[in-house]
């Protein structure tokens, strides 16, 4: 079985969510900021969802502060802009860390899986990471790759 389904994270809501409940999905792993100028990806992500979730695929964004203090609101606050900007109803978890000493489990598994340009880090807001069927780490994107380019690698683990 894949070290993916060993983890768990808390949701925005406070559910604690194990991975393991989640074999068999697809998965797309996104950290996130509201106020980062990528943030009109999350219209972009909910469009991917809205088209694939009947087809067991799964979003996760993960609100993260890391990155220029381009995510300083509380949960409620992350949940709210999210709605009325976006639409999102795909899950948002709890504001992480995704580098440094106080990194969130699942995104050491996932640096570890997938390194990316140069470096292992998540440099900044909005890197996406495609999860199979199996819990394996297929593909790391950059921040700058909109969520419309991730269709047809969405499409073919489907």
């Amino acid at each position: 079985m894949s070290k993916f389904y060993n983890l768990s994270a808390l949701s925005a809501a406070g559910e604690n969510i194990n991975f393991s409940s989640l074999e068999g999905y697809v998965i797309l792993i996104v950290n996130t900021a509201s106020k980062c100028g990528f943030s009109n990806q999350y219209s972009g992500l909910q469009k991917l969802y809205e088209k694939y979730q009947d087809n067991k695929f799964k979003i996760l964004a993960f609100p993260c502060n890391q990155f220029g203090s381009q995510e300083p609101g509380t949960q409620d606050e992350i949940l709210r802009f999210c709605n009325k900007n976006h639409g999102v109803t795909f899950t948002i978890m709890d504001k992480v860390c995704v580098k440094g000493r106080k990194q969130h489990p699942l995104f050491n598994f996932l640096v570890n899986e997938k390194q990316g340009f140069l470096i292992k880090d998540i440099k900044w807001n909005f890197t996406k990471f495609l999860i199979d069927r199996k819990g394996n780490v297929i593909k790391r994107y950059s921040p700058t790759a909109n969520p419309a380019s991730l269709e047809r690698d969405i499409e073919n683990q489907l």
